[in-house]
This record gives structure tokens, C-alpha cells and sequence, in this order.
């Protein structure tokens, strides 16, 4: 299926010239080693691919025999894989290379070599297990993969037009109109509840049959399971809990992760790390509170308030309704038509979360709490910088919204308390574009714009 980071790739191949080794780094099962064997097969005359979770310890061995007999080390790996390939001519995929950390560390040589280009895929990359023993070569450039994003799975259903009219109309600040709206908000749903998984989209796109994107997903969640046991070390019970707890954490009206659900006695600087593995892993996307809406976010980051969205909705949603061990059809279904009998907030701040990280943005939300005076009491979803910075108005405040009635009483209170730092603000809701009082009212599908 095409994918946006081919594109990156390509513009890599074309300025390094073999100066550098790229690698890809990502959740499990978001579509890397497909990409890399792809971009591998249509842009070089031939490519000899490892894939580490595969390769004999004899392969795995020869990094630590030959680093200083590049010739040996190139030979073997071409007679064992039964390739020659051709000097600048051709690639070497290391796969999945953070099950074999000592051929990571040998790219500062193989790129000094100069005959063939190297590319790398990992997950769970710069897990402490997978560096402690190495030094990081600085020859490697990496390119960060997510999950399928709103445009590509509308690429895999066909549909190559609606994207770019929808970019069109964010442009002009323009609505796309009954009908449109309709289509996208259908489409943008679709996508929601499948979630950005390329197995998952691939086996709708096969079947049009939910129970099988169902069980695809619980595969992957199975995985990432399987994944805490095997890398978090010490930690995996808190890990675990962390990640068995985000469902009832965002359904939670201001979606903060309280600890005290994991123990009475439970303390950030207990779970820190916990978080740290599970946003390292690119299984969850953490939200940090920024203390003032100001253009230091980072600078205001509170490390011990923040909230945990999962990586990607589709497995939210699998992780979250699988009370019998797998979601019904009949909850898709209902999803889909926007009428489950829930709050689908959750949902809704989930995926906008998930477009913020895909489009660039770190996440911080801002939440203030006073006894004293109503007026300082607010909670806004999150705040994004602006690409130009300016003397003033840096900072976006953005509200997400589900349904069709709400009430935005925190925007308007940052607005006027903080009218100097801030620039446009955003209400991301299922209704079409429009612009009232000063607040621009975005559609969900424009979110990739921002």
C-alpha cells in the first residue's frame, strides 16, 4: 500500500549518496520492513534483506568476527543469502536490528566502506536493552513511521481525490458542504474504528469483514503483550498496568492518568519509567500538562500530570470494548453511524491526538485547577505551536468535541486570560467547517492540516 515515507526514502537516497545509513523506527506491525523491501526493489538494481528475528546466530556472529575484515563480513552475508550485488548499486536491508545490536553499531563502518547503501528497521529501537552495549553510529539518520494516516487509507480504498479537496478547503477556510461533509465524516469514522494498521486496513479492504480486522487487531495487541514480557525488564508489571488502565483512564472526563488507580500508594517517580518504555515503544503517545500556554511548552512541561492516548484508535477501540474477547460486529456497525450509547470522547481526543504526533506536533494539554476563582479554572485538550514563531500569539489552544451539543466555557476562559500568547483557536468537532466569534470550528478530517 503507498505510503508518504517512501517519498522521505527517496529524497534520503538522492542527498546522502551513501553517506549515511537511514533507519526506520516505529511501532510494531505499522508497515516498516514492507516499506524498506519495496523502496529496496524499485530504486536499486538488487538488495540482499536480514531480517534479524530470523537470522541463524551465525549471521548475528559475523558482526562481531569480521568489523575489522569488511570484505569476509560482505562476502559471507552475499554467499549466505545467495546475492552479488553490484557496488553503489545496491542495498542492504538490516531488519528488525534491535534483535542484533552489534550490526546497528557496525553501520559507522559499512557506510565509511562506501559499496552499498544500508537501510534499518526497528521497533522498540532505543529500548535500554537493545543500546546498553553499543555506541549509536552517527552516520544513521532515522525517519520516524506511524501508523496509516487519514490520506493513505483513503489511498488504500481508492480514493485519491477527497484529501486534496479537503486540503483545499482548510486553505480557503471554506466548508465542503452537506454532502461532502457527509462522505468525509463516513470515511473518517470507517477509518477510526478500523484504526491505521496496514494489516488491519488490508483485511477490510479483502473482506469487508469486521470480525476478521478484529481479530487482526487482537493479534497485534497480543504482540505488544508479548513485547512488555520480553523488553520491559523489571518494569513489566507496571507497564502492563499502565497499559491495561488507559482505556478507563480516557473515558474519565478529563481523560488525566490518576495513579491512584494503579495503587494507593502509587507515585510518578514509581511509574515514570513505565510511561517512558510505552511512549519509547510507540505503543502509546503521552500528553505532558504545560503549566502556561506560552511558547516554552516544553520549558512549562509537568512531568507528574499528563495524559495516555494509544498509538493507534483502531487498537483503542479493540483494547477497550473486548469485555468477550473480541469486539462485535454490531459495535462497529453502530460506531460507524455515530451511535453507540457511550461517550465516544475518548475516541474522538484519541485519534486527534494520534494526527497531532503523525503532522509533527509533541503533545501538552493545559489544566488549571483554583478554588478561588471560577475564572481560573480551565482544561484545554492541547496547545500546539505555531511553524513561525512571532513576537506574540504562538500557541493554538484546541478543544475536541463528540456529539452534537457541547459547550467550550474553558477556551473561551484561556482566550481572554491568555489573548497575548495565543493565536488561532481550534474546536476539533464532527460538524463542518465554520468560523464563529474567533474560534475556527474544524472538521475532524482537517486535524492533518494543522
Amino acid at each position: 500500500m503507498k505510503r508518504k515515507i517512501y517519498r522521505q526514502l527517496q529524497e534520503w537516497k538522492e542527498t546522502s549518496n551513501g553517506t549515511s545509513a537511514i533507519i526506520i523506527e516505529g511501532a510494531r506491525r505499522i508497515g516498516k520492513s514492507y516499506i524498506v523491501e519495496e523502496f529496496a526493489r524499485n530504486e536499486y538494481d538488487d538488495y540482499l534483506l536480514i531480517n534479524f528475528r530470523q537470522a541463524p546466530d551465525e549471521v548475528k556472529s559475523w558482526f562481531n568476527l569480521y568489523l575489522e575484515d569488511l570484505d569476509k563480513l560482505l562476502l559471507n552475508l552475499q554467499l549466505h543469502y545467495n546475492k552479488q550485488l553490484k557496488p553503489r548499486r545496491s542495498t542492504i536491508i538490516f531488519d528488525e536490528v534491535q534483535d542484533c545490536p552489534r550490526a546497528r553499531e557496525a553501520i559507522k563502518f559499512l557506510v565509511a566502506d562506501g559499496r552499498f547503501d544500508y537501510l534499518e528497521t526497528g521497533s522498540l529501537i532505543s529500548i535500554k536493552k537493545n543500546v546498553k552495549d553499543i555506541v549509536i553510529p552517527s552516520e544513521e539518520e532515522t525517519l520516524e513511521m506511524y501508523p496509516m494516516d487519514f490520506e493513505e487509507f483513503l489511498w488504500a480504498m481508492g480514493n485519491e481525490t477527497l484529501m486534496p479537496f479537503i486540503k483545499d478547503c482548510f486553505e480557503k477556510q471554506a466548508s465542503l458542504g452537506q454532502a461532502l461533509h457527509r462522505k468525509a465524516m463516513d470515511l473518517f469514522r470507517l477509518y477510526m474504528v478500523i484504526g491505521g494498521m496496514p494489516q488491519a486496513v488490508l483485511r477490510y479492504i479483502e473482506t469487508k469483514d469486521f470480525r476478521k480486522v478484529e481479530a487482526v487487531k487482537r493479534q497485534i495487541l497480543t504482540l505488544y503483550r508479548n513485547d512488555i514480557h520480553k523488553y520491559a525488564d523489571n518494569a513489566e508489571a507496571k507497564v502492563t498496568a499502565i497499559f491495561d488502565e488507559i482505556p478507563g483512564q480516557l473515558q474519565k472526563h478529563e481523560k488525566k492518568f490518576r495513579l491512584s488507580a494503579l495503587g494507593a500508594d502509587a507515585r510518578m517517580r514509581d511509574f515514570d519509567d513505565a510511561f517512558f518504555w510505552l511512549d519509547d515503544a510507540r505503543i502509546v503517545n503521552c500528553c505532558y500538562n504545560a503549566t502556561e500556554p506560552s511558547v516554552g511548552l516544553r520549558l512549562n512541561e509537568s512531568r507528574t500530570t499528563l495524559k495516555c492516548y494509544l498509538a493507534d484508535t483502531g487498537l483503542l477501540i479493540s483494547h477497550t470494548f473486548n469485555e468477550r474477547g473480541s469486539v462485535p460486529v454490531e459495535l462497529y456497525q453502530k460506531l460507524i453511524l455515530g451511535k453507540l450509547e457511550t461517550n465516544e470522547g475518548m475516541l474522538v481526543e484519541n485519534i486527534v491526538a494520534q494526527m497531532l504526533v503523525v503532522a509533527g506536533h509533541k503533545l501538552f494539554f493545559y489544566s488549571k485547577s483554583s478554588n478561588e476563582n471560577a475564572e481560573d479554572r480551565m482544561e484545554i485538550d492541547f496547545l500546539i505551536r505555531k511553524s513561525k514563531i512571532t513576537n506574540r500569539h504562538n500557541i493554538s489552544p484546541i478543544e475536541v468535541k463528540s456529539g452534537k451539543r457541547y459547550s467550550y466555557t474553558s477556551l473561551t476562559k484561556c482566550m481572554n486570560k491568555y489573548d497575548k500568547y495565543l493565536s488561532t483557536a481550534y474546536i476539533i468537532h464532527d460538524g463542518d467547517f465554520k468560523i464563529d466569534r474567533g474560534i475556527v470550528f474544524l472538521p475532524l478530517y482537517m486535524t492533518p492540516f494543522l
